[in-house]
């Protein structure tokens, strides 16, 4: 088509169109003037109401004292902002006590099969294999006024009410400033720790040849993290790390390094470790760990196994049928970028935070709950708890495993709001594979009397039940 004839054409639409356009404006012509005498009205209604506040200022401002007042008025409106401002961030920072605690985060969708994208994607490498990835840690607040001797123990209580008991991995995002908590039962745990490493350290302190990289990957991680985040515990040095309160100083950068890198970093926290590596089977194998404080297992019986098998080997209560498939896909899918965390509890009939020796000796080749002694006082019950972290290590893409125990009596717990019912409850809600496991034959008796009991006393002194909600949330 040439130029001549596409203008002729162009020429004609318009022709042809011009008589819609004039219908279009006559028919919205009535809306725009209605539009702008409404428009007008607004305007000429809105400065009479500004001359009349206006007038009704003048006014007032020929009263005595009214600069004061108009003064003292504005500096009382700025400082409830500033105070509801400073006191919404600290809440929302840190922990200061029992009734202001960390926020409980949303669960993941970790275990679902989600697409994952980036080149670390489960679906984009072979199992086994790891592309490295660039993400670096945020760097964490500095945990304000934290003391060795005043800062107290998180009160998770990660139990529910009945009649039901679920079993799920109850995973939940947790914010990188909070990965590690260090609180002033720290001494304990050191010595703990430090006893153990002298007395036991082959048995409980392994690394494997293939996940000597991921250790020293911890270590490193644990020497940026931890100044940043309790400056007045830990201070980085050319070497390493240095204790402020013991005197420690450790070595994080020779080569070779003076002890097992598992070893080292647990000497810095409270927590257990464990690093789980990828094989080609694609099954994840427990290759690394410092498990000092478990309790209830040891290293050496779970070393080199297979996640699955850790879990099957200790009758975990129904981990084929609820929890494997979703275990192996968290496992494959999580990234670098994300930090997650779970709780659980137990229940101990004697007092040994290292290792709970009424099922048996440490070095027994079989342990289990028919060796302890059944219906112990209430005073040799003790709280188990753990809070478990996960992350993936961003350089060798090893699982790190923080797990953090809080230990303390029955008798000490059942003075809380609310614990004792919600503990008794929880307790009675257990199925019988889960009873096994966690040796409820052996102290419910004692300690169901004890718990109704302490309930009760609640009740009566009028504690009100459907307050609960309230005042606390999962994991409190």
């Amino acid at each position: 088509m040439d130029s001549e004839t596409l203008r002729h054409k162009i020429s004609d639409l318009i022709a042809r169109s011009q008589p819609y356009i004039e219908q279009a404006n006559a028919h919205v012509q009535p809306y725009v003037e209605q539009a702008n005498d409404h428009f007008q009205k607004s305007k000429h209604h809105c400065s009479s109401i500004l001359k009349s506040a206006q007038s009704e200022l003048h006014t007032l401002s020929q009263k005595p004292h009214f600069q004061e007042v108009l003064y003292g008025l504005t500096l009382f409106v700025f400082l409830a902002f500033a105070i509801s401002r400073f006191v919404s961030s600290r809440r929302s920072r840190y922990p200061t006590s029992s009734s202001s605690r960390p926020s409980t985060p949303p669960t993941p969708l970790l275990e679902k099969a989600t697409h994952t994208k980036g080149p670390n994607a489960a679906q984009a490498r072979k199992p086994g294999t790891w592309i490295p990835s660039d993400f670096q840690r945020p760097k964490p607040r500095a945990y304000e006024n934290w003391s060795i001797e005043h800062t107290k123990p998180l009160p998770y209580r990660p139990f529910r009410y009945g009649p039901k008991y679920f079993v799920t991995m109850g995973l939940r995002n947790v914010k990188w400033d909070n990965w590690i908590e260090l609180d002033n039962h720290f001494p304990r745990f050191h010595a703990d720790k430090a006893r153990r490493i002298k007395e036991r350290g082959h048995k409980c302190c392994r690394t494997a040849p293939e996940a000597y990289p991921a250790a020293l990957e911890l270590l490193e991680e644990f020497r940026s993290y931890l100044p940043d985040r309790y400056p007045t515990l830990y201070q980085r040095t050319e070497k390493g790390i240095k204790n402020l309160w013991s005197g420690e100083e450790l070595d994080t950068t020779s080569r070779p390094l003076p002890e097992d890198p598992m070893q080292t970093a647990a000497r810095m926290v409270q927590d257990d470790l464990a690093i789980m590596l990828e094989g080609e089977d694609g099954q994840y194998y427990l290759l690394a760990g410092a498990v000092l404080l478990a309790g209830f297992w040891r290293l050496e019986d779970k070393y080199r196994m297979p996640l699955s098998e850790i879990h099957t080997s200790g009758d975990v209560p129904q981990f084929k049928e609820k929890l494997e498939k979703g275990m192996m896909n968290f496992f494959r899918r999580l990234k670098p970028e994300e930090l997650v965390a779970r709780n659980n509890y137990f229940l101990q009939v004697d007092d040994d935070l290292a290792w709970s020796y009424s099922i048996g000796s440490e070095d027994s080749p079989s342990i289990s709950w028919n060796t302890a002694e059944k219906n112990r006082a209430v005073e040799h019950h003790y709280f188990r708890s753990e809070r478990q972290t996960l992350r993936r290590l961003p350089r060798s893409g090893g699982v790190v495993f923080t797990i953090r125990t809080y230990f303390h009596p029955i008798t000490e717990i059942a003075e809380e709001d609310y614990v004792p019912g919600r503990l008794a409850s929880a307790v009675r809600s257990w199925g019988d594979d889960v009873s096994r496991y966690k040796g409820k034959e052996k102290y419910e008796a004692v300690l169901l009397e004890f718990l109704d009991r302490k309930h009760q006393e609640q009740l009566d002194r009028g504690l009100k039940l459907d307050e609960e909600d309230e005042r606390r949330s999962y994991p409190w």
